[in-house]
């Protein structure tokens, strides 16, 4: 994924600085962003030089494990830093939240678990849309059912401009 940043558009960064935007727990905190499987030694390193207290895993959409070894390695990686006591947290696209969920790390008081949900073109949905918080199937796992307006979900205090983001420094 490209990104802009103060030094130029890259789609290679491994690491990058910043201060955190989105509007999460861990908003206007130093962070030091990591993109895909990196060693743990090499983030502890870069966590040190940039004097950040909060991690955000998965950066740039890059978590997406395709098998066992791979959820293995992300479990292992995000979890020495949460067991460390770090902020943590972690980009999870929509189609990996169960999965995600069986990790255990939303057993962890310092992760910030985000569920990205794509929805292209939202700006021309019109005034009426919903987004509907549904189960896996009827009564299967959540009490019931959350519709919310879409016109509504787009509070200005939860907004991030794109220009916030290439604020970034790569390492």
């Amino acid at each position: 994924m490209k990104r802009d940043y103060a030094d130029g558009v890259k789609d290679d960064v491994a690491f990058f600085t910043g201060v955190e935007v989105e509007h999460t727990p861990a908003f206007g905190m130093d962070t030091l962003f990591v993109t895909g499987l990196q060693h743990v030694d090499d983030i502890q390193r870069m966590l040190t030089e940039a004097d950040a207290t909060h991690i955000f895993f998965g950066a740039n959409h890059s978590f997406n494990p395709v098998d066992y070894k791979e959820w293995a390695a992300w479990e292992d990686m995000i979890g020495d830093f949460l067991k460390l006591g770090y902020l943590c947290s972690l980009d999870i696209p929509i189609s990996l939240a169960e999965e995600t969920l069986e990790s255990g790390f939303v057993e962890y008081h310092n992760f910030i678990p985000q569920l990205r949900v794509v929805i292209p073109y939202i700006n021309q949905w019109g005034y009426n849309a919903m987004v509907k918080i549904d189960d896996k199937d009827f009564k299967a796992t959540n009490p019931g059912v959350w519709s919310h307006s879409l016109h509504d979900l787009q509070d200005r205090n939860k907004f991030t401009d794109w220009s916030k983001y290439g604020l970034d420094k790569t390492l």
